[in-house]
């Protein structure tokens, strides 16, 4: 598992890295245009949504190591290509080809983790599980980035040496097979209709924090806050986090996860709606240090809750192939929500983006509360 984890968070240091900060600043020096770079970002993202459930379904029938390595290689291959021979057509075409052997990774690196877990800790493993690549994606943005514009060459050396990294752990991989109960048995209607039923909420519930993917800066201008003001309400917002997660996730795997999700999308509704009552650019300082433990406690078991109600609705049989379904879903309310939030910041600008995401997370308790009843008596 361990193995896994850094397989992940080397492969997502290398796609967060090249997707975000490389590509839009190399764009001149590899003749590609910005519309261009856009596609091939684009097209990699749609690939590995798309491919998730697919790939899931693969690996459980030819071998998760197998994939993992392939995905491995495509990347170096695309990052060798970028560097040495860029061309557009090959670029979109390794773009996509990276993308759709990525679609593996994550649903296997889920379906492992909730193999291996101590049925006790189910919740609390594969939230970590799950929020164990931040680190790798901070430093893909706030690394490589300043690396890139400071000294090119070294910023590519970094890539090529994390994906090199990445390939020899998949390659030490290569025989992992992770075989849900019963592999070759036709997957039953009625499991894939508990897999459904949680289609709708894992898609609401990307959306809303991704209508704020690309009003981040403009939202700080507005509301008259500075990078540096959020520093101490995201170091409360980390704690409470830690602690939510870990004390409302025992919660979860001794009883049901429906008693850590309910509360944790409520307090996420609330603390939306009450930024977006705070349109007076003075008064949201202050309010930080009220809304950072607010924020950490509900996503915190949010967190919790989403991640047990799913481990315990998938079915047995087939098991990456239902989290790779599940995950793509998730993949398209993010990919959704930075378009709903621009049209909602022209509509009706911060109180509007901000509303329309506290009655997300209201829906989407509402959704827990009456269709999926019928996961009650299991969730």
């Amino acid at each position: 598992m361990l193995r896994l984890l850094a397989l992940l968070l080397a492969s997502e240091l290398v796609r967060t890295g090249l997707m975000v900060s490389v590509l839009p600043l190399a764009a001149g020096s590899l003749h590609l245009s910005t519309g261009l770079i856009g596609l091939l970002v684009g097209v990699h993202y749609l690939m590995d949504a798309l491919g998730k459930g697919p790939m899931g379904l693969v690996s459980e029938r030819y071998g998760l190591g197998r994939l993992l390595l392939l995905g491995a290689l495509a990347g170096l291959g695309l990052l060798l290509l970028l560097y040495f021979f860029p061309s557009p057509a090959g670029a979109v075409l390794g773009s996509a080809l990276w993308g759709l052997t990525y679609a593996a990774l994550w649903p296997g690196v889920m379906s492992a983790s909730q193999t291996l877990a101590v049925p006790e800790r189910m919740a609390r493993a594969l939230a970590v599980s799950n929020l164990s690549v931040a680190p790798a994606i901070l430093a893909g943005v706030l690394l490589v980035g300043p690396l890139m514009q400071a000294r090119p060459s070294a910023a590519w050396g970094l890539l090529l040496g994390a994906q090199v990294v990445a390939a020899l752990l998949a390659l030490s991989l290569v025989n992992i097979r992770f075989r849900s109960a019963d592999t070759g048995a036709v997957p039953r209607w009625s499991d894939w209709k508990k897999v459904a039923v949680l289609l709708p909420a894992a898609f609401a519930q990307t959306l809303a924090p991704g209508l704020l993917v690309t009003l981040f800066y403009p939202l700080l201008e507005h509301l008259g806050l500075r990078l540096r003001d959020l520093v101490g309400p995201a170091l409360v917002v980390a704690a409470t986090f830690g602690l939510s997660l870990w004390q409302v996730g025992r919660l979860a795997d001794r009883h049901a996860p429906r008693r850590a999700l309910g509360p944790g999308l409520l307090l996420l509704a609330l603390v939306f709606g009450l930024v977006a009552l705070s349109d007076q650019p003075h008064a949201m300082g202050p309010r930080l240090w009220l809304l950072a433990p607010l924020l950490g406690l509900g996503y915190g078991a949010f967190i919790a809750g989403w991640n047990g109600l799913v481990a315990r609705t998938l079915p047995e049989t087939h098991r990456a192939a239902a989290w790779g379904t599940v995950m793509a879903v998730e993949s398209l309310g993010y990919a959704l929500g930075p378009l709903l939030g621009g049209v909602a910041w022209q509509l009706a600008g911060q109180a509007g983006v901000f509303w329309l995401g506290a009655a997300v997370f209201l829906l989407t308790e509402l959704y827990y509360l009456w269709p999926a009843r019928g996961l009650a008596k299991t969730s």
